[in-house]
């Protein structure tokens, strides 16, 4: 945290107000605040760590305690400001006719365009940095998906919306498609109160799960997820697993697709997230036919380079194993059966493999 400092001379109830003028003004669809008091988390989240639900994520044990203990993260905070800001790409390909097109990669919507790392981290310094002019100095630090921090619970306790079941936030007025980002502050603001749930007795979510990640109503098990398989995962897909994850070669989207609440999300109205790349209608056997400097100067910029070419060609060759088995997706798998790496050569020999099977008789 930066040098913090007693502010004096202003008005808590007003300054928030201001802050949630500034915070739209920056393009935020919602700004609101948070006690630091998630308490009732804790037996929660130490009892999804001990079962293994976290994976590889070592990281979500090693830093288990302070995800729910925001003070001693950042000493001296008192409040955190949550905003909320929609990705929906306004131009992108149907998800659901990518999904259905097998010979298609399907990219989650979030990562479709520009970093949102970047784009919400900028956006929030920019924003303490209004409150810094208005103020004068105080003690704060910025979070994007970047630290032990419990976004989702931190949000539902400022009013931004609600967990789902899918363990995501759900707004009335927004559905899903946002990002959640925060500021860890000493100022004593006023808190907002929490959102009331309006799941009820849907379950959609649950049924959509393509490999059953959502083992119960608010619980996900990682190691099941697509969006854990395909991006923090860093070793072999579980091969039982490969046939259910399709053509999702970045991430999943099922759970929010189907979710009624959805229907009032909007698209959103930043250039950061448009397509790029062509992403949202690209064929596996192209993007399998990229090089790793294809990858690192076409995904520089994008979240995606984050997992780096290995893994990004891993998942292609998952996607590919579950293709149409045409001439062309056959040569690609073929041109990438003696990679460099043992990790791709692997999942592109399950992938020959599984198109053999299916070609013998009673395959």
């Amino acid at each position: 945290m930066h040098s913090i400092t007693s502010v004096a001379g202003f008005d808590p109830a007003q300054l928030a107000a201001r802050i949630r003028a500034w915070g739209e003004d920056l393009g935020f669809q919602a700004v609101a605040i948070a006690d630091i008091d998630l308490s009732d988390c804790e037996p929660q989240l130490a009892a999804w760590l001990a079962q293994g639900c976290h994976g590889d994520m070592d990281y979500m044990a090693r830093h288990g305690s302070l995800r729910t203990r925001p003070a001693e993260l950042v000493p001296g905070t008192v409040r955190v400001i949550c905003v909320r800001i929609d990705y929906l790409p306004p131009r992108a390909r149907p998800a659901a006719e990518v999904l259905a097109d097998g010979a298609r990669a399907f990219v989650s919507r979030y990562a479709l365009g520009r970093d949102y790392h970047k784009v919400l981290r900028a956006r929030l310094q920019r924003l303490a940095d209004r409150i810094r002019d208005a103020i004068g100095p105080f003690g704060y630090r910025v979070f994007t998906d970047s630290a032990p921090v419990m976004e989702v619970a931190l949000a539902a306790k400022a009013g931004l919306g609600w967990r789902g079941k899918h363990t995501l936030l759900l707004s009335r007025e927004r559905g899903s498609w946002f990002f959640l980002g925060e500021i860890y502050t000493d100022l004593p603001l006023p808190s907002g109160e929490a959102a009331t749930e309006h799941c009820g007795t849907c379950t959609r979510c649950i049924e959509a799960c393509p490999t059953g990640a959502i083992v119960a109503p608010y619980r996900l098990d990682a190691r099941l997820c697509i969006s854990y398989l395909t991006i923090e995962h860093k070793g072999a897909i579980p091969e039982r697993l490969r046939p259910l994850i399709g053509n999702r070669v970045y991430g999943c989207d099922d759970c929010q697709l189907v979710c009624p609440w959805n229907r009032y999300a909007r698209p959103s109205g930043l250039d950061d997230f448009a397509v790029r790349e062509g992403l949202d209608d690209a064929t596996l056997v192209a993007l399998f036919a990229w090089t790793e400097r294809d990858f690192d100067e076409r995904m520089a910029g994008s979240a995606i380079r984050r997992i780096g070419y290995e893994r990004w060609s891993r998942n292609l060759a998952v996607g590919l194993g579950n293709a149409p088995a045409t001439a062309e997706v056959l040569a690609a798998l073929h041109a990438r059966a003696d990679d460099p790496s043992a990790l791709v050569r692997e999942h592109v020999a399950w992938a020959l493999a599984r198109h053999a099977g299916r070609a013998s008789p009673g395959g």
